[in-house]
């Protein structure tokens, strides 16, 4: 597997310059283990002392470091080295053969009132149930289980172990007994979403569960049911987040963060990794949660007390002047 860089910025844009188009690239690797059939960026000044010393044959960069690269050898410069290299990344992949041919895998078992685009892939011990509809080009592995109702759009990657409309988490309580409340709704996945390994998506009690266009879901995520998440949110791994909470769009969501049920965050908000979030967010901004575990008691007396920490201590400073004034102090 190769690319020349005149293929390259053919295909993604930018401006070769110090090299040839005809320099063969036979791998993408990082500037420290780079050699000389290799592609490497700069996104970050900082390690602008590894290009110093790297071996690889051509960095990706940006304008105000252009200078540098062109003294270390060939370049291409873009507004944005991170993005050109994660797009680079998607055209190599695509340069790879198909792992899997089209068509139905004799081990798979395909009810006969599923639809199946001729042009897709149902790999090796795959179940695809009555009512299931399988669009054009999809892809299948092996051990997959579709079923009905759930809706995934185009362009979506789900990785092993992702379940999508299992039953959401709801219980009548009964004399001392626990009665089941059957999950009627369904999941639905807009576009161009990934989910990572074993993560769990339940279906809604009555109304959709809905991921929106664009998401990106880290391993080993629960989202239960009722949960909306608002276009190009992503959320990194061992989240947890309560039925029918409300995530607003182009959110980040640190990892192993735990929202509470029937909140809602609002566009543009960011949370810190393990944050604890208790209420809703209106207000786009970085929000941190951290709290020592204690009884619920002792903590909404510390949790009360915690909020006002700063007004708190902007008293005591004060105090502490008047008092070195009246003793003199300096």
């Amino acid at each position: 597997m190769s690319l020349r860089l005149g293929q390259i910025v053919d295909a993604l844009g930018g401006s070769l310059e110090g090299g040839d188009r005809d320099t063969v690239i036979v791998r993408i690797a990082p500037l420290e283990t780079a050699d000389a059939s290799s592609i490497s960026f700069l996104h970050n000044p900082r390690y602008v002392t590894q290009l110093a010393h790297s071996k690889a044959a051509c960095v990706i960069v940006a304008e105000t470091m252009r200078e540098a690269a062109l003294a270390h050898g060939t370049c291409i410069v873009t507004p944005d080295p991170y993005v050109y290299f994660a797009r680079l990344t998607q055209l190599w992949q695509a340069q790879q053969p198909a792992a899997w041919p089209v068509g139905i895998h004799h081990s798979a078992i395909v009810h006969p009132q599923a639809q199946v685009d001729p042009t897709a892939t149902i790999g090796p011990q795959c179940v695809v149930e009555r009512g299931a509809v399988i669009g054009a080009h999809t892809v299948l592995r092996s051990h997959v289980h579709v079923g009905e109702r759930c809706r995934i759009g185009q362009r979506c990657l789900l990785h092993p172990g992702v379940v999508v409309g299992a039953d959401g988490f709801g219980f009548a309580k009964q004399a001392g007994r626990w009665h089941k409340i059957e999950q009627l709704g369904a999941v639905a996945i807009g576009d161009d979403v990934e989910i990572g390994a074993n993560t769990c998506i339940d279906r809604g009690a009555l109304d959709d569960t809905v991921v929106a266009d664009g998401v990106k879901i880290d391993n080993l995520v629960q989202i239960a049911h009722n949960v909306r998440i608002g276009a190009h949110t992503v959320i990194a791994g061992n989240t947890g987040i309560a039925g029918s909470a409300r995530i607003g769009a182009h959110c980040s969501i640190g990892g192993a963060a735990n929202i509470l049920g029937h909140l809602e965050i609002a566009d543009g908000t960011s949370i810190s990794p393990t944050s604890m979030v208790t209420r809703s967010i209106h207000k786009p901004d970085l929000y941190t949660g951290i709290f020592p575990l204690q009884t619920n008691t002792e903590w909404e007396k510390n949790a009360a007390s915690f909020k006002q920490l700063y007004q708190l201590r902007e008293r005591i400073k004060k105090l502490e002047k008047a008092l070195d004034a009246l003793t003199g102090d300096k």
